[in-house]
């Protein structure tokens, strides 16, 4: 089985969307290509750095033009820099 691992201050996200087709209400086929991506992914793995603040497993929202999307073993990924990741998504408690 192969791995990735991703070199210096980079984040490697999943970034694999359900390929469920949409339509609109008067029922027009939305293509891929029309669809605008979420800007958000699940971390995979993370490169060397020194106190990242994220863990694999979670969920972070990044710049709208980052990194370098690819396709490995039939799965989409997203190789982006740490600088480029602008959130983690957490869960809380309504209070």
């Amino acid at each position: 089985m192969k791995e990735l691992q991703p070199l210096n201050e980079n984040v490697l996200l999943d970034v694999s969307d359900n390929k469920a087709e949409q339509k609109t209400a008067a029922g027009i086929i939305i293509p891929d290509s029309a669809k605008e991506k979420p800007q958000y992914a699940q971390v995979v793995a993370v490169g060397n750095i020194e106190n990242p603040g994220i863990v694999v497993g979670d969920v972070v929202f990044y710049k709208k033009y980052a990194g370098t999307e690819f396709d490995f073993e039939g799965k989409k990924y997203l190789m982006v820099p740490y600088a480029d990741l602008l959130a983690k998504i957490v869960e809380t408690e309504a209070i």
